[in-house]
């Protein structure tokens, strides 16, 4: 797989377009959004040529990053500290700023950036990640005060159902918080939470190449195996609105040393993104 490229005419080109006023209509009230065209391919080259340097043609040659689930095999990016990704990251905490839509002037905070290949479900694989995503919130995880936080989840090539791609409860970021997956026994939540057999599921999601979608940290969602023979390769950010904090909660996503609980996050670590 070529993915060579000049890093330096990717980090200097738009590397991706702003939402649109429907499209925040759409997230606002279904708790997700499909973003069709909205990033550069160029940029997804550059991306998955840094996965595959990382994570091995498999996506499976990386250290596990530590918690044992089926949904993907993950592996930080580190893209802030990319100078040809760093531009991306930015511009994506511009649209998440319209995507909250906060009344009041809030900026936003980085959280998170990383690869999450969903490994093909026939082969036999070094680290977990090549089973189904059971519908889950993804809230009660990052262990942060307040709500407004969202997934830009950016798939590095065109996928189809077959690839295990995601579907949405529709609404169901109306419910408030649900809870942590790992605390249902098995069970699917809409056994646990009956309510949200009222939310209707969306289509498996089509990803032509530059189409990404756009999820609240409250809206349910899961996916199927990956039927494919080789990776479903995606590269997630998270930014958080700038006013939330570190509730105290033993967190999964970074480490909490040198931290004091219901205060700011680090601007080191936790940069703001958009103001």
């Amino acid at each position: 797989m070529d993915v060579t490229m000049d890093r330096e005419a990717v980090a200097e080109t738009y590397p991706c377009r702003m939402v649109t006023d429907a499209e925040v209509a759409h997230y606002l009230e279904f708790g997700w959004v499909q973003l069709r065209k909205f990033i550069d391919p160029a940029m997804l080259r550059l991306l998955l040529g840094k996965a595959i340097g990382i994570m091995g043609e498999d996506g499976d040659s990386n250290p596990s990053y530590g918690i044992e689930q089926p949904y993907f095999n993950a592996q930080a990016a580190d893209g802030l500290g990319d100078a040809a990704i760093r531009p991306l990251i930015e511009k994506i905490g511009r649209n998440a700023k319209a995507l909250m839509a906060r009344k009041a002037d809030i900026a936003v905070r980085y959280y998170s950036d990383f690869f999450a290949p969903k490994l093909p479900s026939a082969k036999k694989t070094k680290n977990m990640g090549n089973g189904p995503t059971s519908f889950h919130q993804d809230y009660i995880t990052f262990a942060v005060d307040r709500t407004g936080g969202m997934t830009f989840w950016i798939p590095l090539e065109a996928y189809g159902p077959e690839a295990g791609t995601m579907s949405f409860l529709n609404k169901s970021h109306r419910l408030g918080v649900l809870g942590n997956y790992t605390s249902y026994g098995g069970r699917d939540i809409r056994d646990v939470f009956p309510e949200l057999r009222d939310c209707t599921e969306s289509p498996q999601i089509d990803y032509a190449l530059g189409d990404i979608t756009v999820h609240s940290h409250l809206t349910v969602h899961g996916a199927a195996r990956n039927l494919l023979d080789q990776p479903r390769w995606a590269y997630l950010v998270l930014p958080q609105p700038a006013d939330a904090v570190w509730n105290g909660a033993p967190p999964e996503a970074f480490d909490p040393r040198g931290m004091t609980a219901y205060q700011p996050f680090p601007d080191d670590r936790f940069p703001i993104i958009a103001a």
